[in-house]
């Protein structure tokens, strides 16, 4: 039951002249006793909260930064019309800030045996699930002077997706790809690569792709051409230790990660590589594996909503060990971790060569722009103190990436902006070099 301020200001209004004229029990009794018959019969005629039938439909998944609609809808079961005011509670995070009052509340009436809907518009400022909380219903009299008030649990799960803003580099990579996959062939001859087909020999050609026994099939030299190969394995390895919860410019270090992983996915699959999905910590955090073609993307996207940077130290050992496990075969395991000295030289260093003896490993890391930018300040002293440590921190980074490269490591260190980039063109430089 709720008072609202109608009855209220009426209640006020009638006390001043039983002030002014009339002050004490007579006066109250005969301004308060007709309002509260009031309030009682609005309240009677309010229709019951409890009865109200309510169902949800719409989205259940959505790009970050997008928007999501989800339609709630109350069926009016009892004999008497609905005049309600509702809130639809969802997570704080399910909004912008400033704009959850005029997103989560409705106004509606409802005449009695009839069904009326309500959209709710979403828009998620963190990744994960968003789930509903409780419908409160405020059913107001015809007098509105008094009001029943209810809630309802509707369980409704909005999935947040990672937002993929590197999807706009995908044609670019793609039309790279093409030309490496033969519609420029590929004439270099090495370990990891396919053969396509046969064509005539012409001057400057490499010997050793000369096919003799076509050659004596036929009246011309005939030599092979390759293309990188297909139906290779890639491994994504995310770390969700504490170094990833670093934020870099406006976003987590995990964040940026996953971006770049999402755009390699995307691109080996259509290379017709198989791209598995490892998240990993203290324990496994995620998996995705054995997945087609076609359902790769998504099932990345998926996978990776629910993921968050977790404050412990990742353990190499583990993580290193369920890689292998992943991975039993010869393949490209990317790690997607830090290039901080510490976790590199205590964690990956020691365990690094069970990795490189059997696989191909490429190394990506979040580099800070802010350290970039310090390593160029000039001014005073407290902007040259500021270069001198960014050019530390910057040589500190290059000694540990180098380290990582003399045990056959590709390094990839960029900004959250040129990460995604520039792991796919390293992902596109081994495929072309057959060292897949």
């Amino acid at each position: 039951m709720a008072l609202t301020g109608r009855a209220a200001l009426l209640a006020a209004l009638g006390s001043l002249p039983v002030g002014i004229w009339e002050p004490g029990w007579t006066g109250l009794l005969a301004v308060n006793a007709p309002l509260a018959v009031a309030c009682a019969c609005d309240f009677a005629l309010a229709a019951p909260v409890r009865r109200l039938g309510l169902s949800r439909s719409g989205d259940t998944s959505v790009r970050l930064g997008d928007t999501a609609d989800v339609t709630l809808t109350i069926t009016n079961t009892s004999g008497r019309p609905l005049r309600a005011r509702i809130r639809d509670a969802w997570p704080p995070s399910s909004w912008q800030p400033g704009t959850e009052v005029t997103a989560s509340r409705h106004r509606l009436t409802i005449p009695a045996g009839e069904r009326r809907r309500v959209m709710t518009r979403l828009r998620p400022t963190r990744r994960g699930d968003r789930h509903a909380d409780r419908v409160t219903i405020r059913s107001y009299g015809p007098l509105g002077l008094f009001a029943r008030q209810g809630a309802h649990r509707v369980p409704w799960t909005v999935r947040v997706l990672p937002p993929f803003t590197s999807r706009k580099h995908l044609p670019s990579k793609l039309a790279r790809l093409r030309e490496l996959d033969g519609r420029t062939s590929v004439l270099t001859r090495g370990e990891g690569t396919e053969f396509d087909s046969l064509r005539e020999y012409v001057p400057g050609d490499d010997t050793r792709s000369i096919d003799w026994r076509a050659t004596a099939r036929h009246s011309a030299v005939a030599v092979r051409t390759w293309r990188p190969e297909r139906d290779r394995h890639i491994l994504l390895v995310l770390d969700t230790g504490r170094t990833s919860a670093g934020r870099v410019g406006d976003v987590p270090r995990l964040d940026a990660s996953m971006d770049a992983a999402l755009l390699l996915g995307a691109l080996a699959s259509r290379a017709g590589d198989r791209v598995d999905l490892l998240a990993y910590d203290r324990r496994l955090r995620a998996l995705v594996q054995g997945r087609a073609a076609g359902d790769v993307l998504p099932a990345l996207v998926n996978a990776m909503a629910t993921l968050e940077p977790e404050l412990v130290e990742t353990d190499a050992r583990g993580l290193t060990a369920t890689a292998l496990r992943t991975a039993p075969r010869r393949s490209l395991i990317v790690l997607l971790t830090t290039l901080d000295a510490a976790p590199i030289e205590e964690g990956l260093l020691p365990v690094l060569a069970q990795l490189t003896q059997r696989h191909t490993v490429l190394l990506a890391s979040v580099a800070d722009p802010y350290i970039a930018a310090m390593a160029k300040a000039r001014g005073n002293t407290d902007a040259v103190y500021e270069a001198a440590a960014a050019a530390q921190a910057h040589a500190e980074r290059e000694r540990t990436a180098e380290q990582l490269r003399r045990r056959g490591v590709t390094v990839v260190d960029a900004t959250p902006e040129e990460l995604a980039p520039a792991l796919a063109d390293a992902y596109l430089a081994l495929k072309s070099a057959g060292r897949l």
